[in-house]
């Protein structure tokens, strides 16, 4: 059975040999076909267009160092919860919208200064390098260093300073917005970690029934949780300060009270501590009566209440900060003053 072969067309054959249609071939089929002859800008030959190149290089820098100046006062203007509708986006954080322009400016200038001067002011002639091994001679490395020289040199950027300033400049500015950044780290602690809502004169109220407690309200071995008068459970920061101003109430018989300061500070065998444990801030909530220890339920850390709430067992690395209690003129609990130590777990200015 025969088939068709296509005829094959138009190849090039060999002169003398379009007998046998042999494809013609190359003497060298990887010859080097050479450099590009070079074709001068017209930077490079009018001073007038490269000055003006110089400009317009300068004047990208200029707008990155406008924009980092745009970036840090954009986390000063603007605040977190500013909401703003920006065509065609919708509606978008003030503060986000401004750093994400301001810095993807900078950046941007900064890149396009630096392409359109290497583009249009420094040299652009190609030089073809013969491949080397890696370990380069001495005379090779020497050369690079000359090369290096050479490019500096031919870059303008010595000739330059217009150039040079605004680039150094911008370059210089540009970490200020990392360091602005850092402000969301959190805002400084300052004192904040050291005082509660506790003050002299506050009530303590019960946290589940939300009134005054008298001292008849608090039982031998019974356990009760306090927070400080004025705190309402529907205040944006309530979390932040019960954090801190948690209380546990327990009324231990004055001769079983071990410590002098604790009975100092007791009233009729009540005693308050802070209900924050000392390890990583849990909220401490079991009691055993009999031998006045509290347990908290995290890690097991457990303190004694009849002792200046020591640690007795567990990784806890301190007591547990006690509040000075008195009753008013109404017959109330109340504070007589704040804590005297950072409720919580230890920290760095602790002491």
């Amino acid at each position: 059975m025969s088939q068709d072969i296509p005829e094959e067309k138009h190849l090039p054959t060999e002169q003398g040999d379009a007998h046998h249609g042999a494809v013609a071939v190359a003497d060298d089929p990887f010859a080097d076909p050479g450099l590009p002859v070079h074709k001068p800008r017209i930077q490079d030959i009018d001073e007038r267009a490269a000055k003006r190149s110089e400009r317009t290089v300068a004047m990208l820098f200029t707008l990155s160092m406008l924009a980092t100046v745009a970036f840090i006062a954009s986390y000063v203007i603007f605040p977190v919860d500013k909401i703003v509708y920006i065509f065609p986006i919708g509606k978008v954080s003030a503060l986000n919208f401004a750093l994400g322009m301001t810095l993807g400016t900078a950046l941007f200038c900064i890149g396009a200064g630096a392409v359109h001067w290497a583009r249009t002011l420094m040299s652009d002639v190609e030089v073809a390098a013969e491949r080397h091994e890696i370990a380069a001679p001495p005379e090779v490395k020497a050369q690079v260093l000359q090369d290096f020289r050479d490019g500096a040199q031919e870059s303008g950027i010595a000739r330059r300073p217009l150039i040079r300033n605004t680039l150094l400049g911008a370059l210089a500015m540009l970490p200020l917005s990392a360091v602005m950044i850092m402000r969301d780290l959190g805002p400084l602690p300052e004192d904040k970690l050291r005082k509660t809502l506790w003050a002299k004169g506050k009530l303590l109220i019960n946290q589940n029934t939300m009134e005054p407690l008298r001292p008849e309200d608090v039982l031998v071995g019974s356990l009760t949780f306090a927070m400080p008068e004025g705190l309402d459970e529907h205040q944006h920061d309530f979390q932040v300060q019960i954090a801190k101003a948690a209380l546990m109430i327990v009324r231990i018989q004055p001769d079983d009270i071990k410590d002098k300061q604790e009975l100092e500070w007791s009233h009729d065998g009540i005693v308050a501590y802070s209900k924050i444990c000392t390890h990583v801030g849990c909220p401490i909530s079991l009691y055993e009566q009999q031998t006045h220890h509290v347990l908290c339920p995290c890690h097991q850390s457990t303190f004694d209440l009849s002792d200046g709430a020591r640690v007795i067992f567990g990784p806890a690395g301190h007591a547990l900060p006690q509040l000075r209690i008195g009753v008013n003129d109404e017959g109330f609990l109340e504070a007589l003053g704040d804590f005297e130590e950072p409720v919580g777990p230890a920290f760095w200015e602790r002491g």
